[in-house]
């Protein structure tokens, strides 16, 4: 799946840059304290009391298959929402840092690679070109499967 052009949210997981359209972030809040649900998988930290709303974080380091770090001050959430059009749901994506607001033309967006990805590839949307740097587009509705969906809302 091909992406089309616009707005961007970008942020860090490792070194590698991310981006998701804009239009999917709600917001973006410094880390908060996680409480843990046990028997869960291991890149589901846990829930967060966002304003009276229970929020599931989902570590995309740990996710994509990623080597674990401490959390640091620079560690953000993006509340994204996500899930069917009947069932849509909040949920809190833990990243390195948050780095900015992009517009990303169409023509500067290219299918995502088939080989030499480290994750499950279903993840990638498109891959941007911003200057000399490159931006994996993420398709956010690909990141939980509905069964993980289901489990943790």
């Amino acid at each position: 799946m091909i992406i089309d052009g616009g707005k961007f949210l970008t942020f860090y997981l490792d070194q590698e840059l991310y981006g998701i359209p804009i239009n999917k972030a709600r917001e973006i809040i410094g880390l908060m304290e996680i409480t843990h649900i046990p028997k869960t998988q291991n890149y589901i930290k846990g829930v967060i009391n966002l304003r009276g709303k229970i929020i599931p974080i989902i570590d995309l380091r740990l996710k994509f298959g990623m080597t674990e770090r401490p959390y640091t001050d620079r560690t953000c959430v993006i509340v994204i929402e996500i899930g069917l059009r009947e069932a849509r749901h909040l949920v809190g994506v833990a990243v390195d840092n948050v780095a900015e607001v992009v517009t990303i033309q169409q023509s500067e967006i290219e299918p995502p690679p088939e080989y030499g990805a480290q994750m499950n590839g279903d993840f990638i949307a498109g891959v941007g070109k911003i200057k000399e740097k490159v931006v994996m587009i993420l398709d956010i509705e690909e990141i939980l499967s509905r069964d993980e969906l289901t489990h943790i809302a």
